[in-house]
């Protein structure tokens, strides 16, 4: 181990965060059951996570931390009157495996943007230690309750507004996460001053996002990570492993209140 990577050990472990799986053991232990060519570049950048909801069930959280996952994105909120059964398991769960996490709401088309924007601050923790909230923007053309489409002025009036909320209650910027579809359909060259979280499966984000700068990329769905017994959604970090630790709020790893 070189000096440099044993200094950054250290530190990692006196701030109770896991390493990045750079390569050995922990590098073989995420995987991929599909993996496309496109995106081979993802698998060995040096910051690793995950997003997840209740599909993937129950989540052994220390395992997946130890497998080298170093950050993950929970499911919260849906509409407004939509709470994913496993949210608060998974928060603290992540919590206390010492996982830093961030909750995400996935903007329903037809109710209110306030109404959601409510409904995430009734159901998601203030906690200083989080990473910041995440709004999820994709079209619900196969939803059975909202199929039809909404104008693109629409739709980025309800997003500003619903960014507006979740950035005064938690006091952090929210991060867009989004498909190709929504961004080319509303996004583009919209919402500069915040940052993205891309969904490209086949290829690097820059291929198929125009203009679109990017801090989290979600590179396949179908990950395989210890702890989790069904293909999960994998993400890497846009950056070193320096400057994820410098993003970060503060150590996730303290006893958790309430978490029972």
């Amino acid at each position: 181990m070189s000096v440099a990577l044993r200094r950054l050990a250290v530190l990692a472990l006196s701030l109770s965060l896991p390493l990045a799986p750079a390569s050995g053991l922990l590098a073989r232990q995420l995987a991929d059951l599909d993996p496309h060519k496109g995106v081979a570049r993802a698998h060995r950048m040096p910051v690793q996570g995950i997003d997840v909801s209740n599909w993937q069930g129950d989540v052994d959280w220390e395992s997946v931390r130890a497998a080298g996952t170093q950050f993950a994105f929970i499911k919260a909120t849906e509409g407004g009157d939509y709470l994913d059964p496993k949210f608060r398991e998974n928060w603290y769960g992540a919590k206390r495996a010492g996982i830093p996490r961030g909750a995400y709401h996935m903007l329903y088309w037809c109710r209110s943007a306030r109404e959601q924007a409510l409904w995430f601050v009734r159901n998601v923790p203030q906690d200083a230690d989080a990473l910041p909230p995440v709004l999820d923007l994709e079209w619900n053309h196969h939803s059975k309750s909202c199929p039809q489409d909404t104008p693109p002025e629409v739709a980025l009036k309800k997003v500003k507004i619903i960014l507006e909320v979740m950035e005064t209650y938690t006091g952090k910027r929210p991060i867009i996460y989004t498909d190709v579809a929504f961004h080319r359909d509303v996004l583009e060259g919209e919402l500069g001053g915040y940052n993205f979280w891309l969904r490209s499966v086949a290829a690097e984000p820059h291929e198929i996002f125009r203009d679109r700068p990017w801090l989290f990329w979600q590179f396949t769905t179908t990950g395989r990570v210890p702890g989790i017994r069904v293909p999960v959604d994998r993400n890497v970090f846009n950056g070193s492993a320096a400057e994820w630790l410098q993003m970060l709020p503060v150590s996730p790893r303290r006893s958790v209140q309430g978490s029972n």
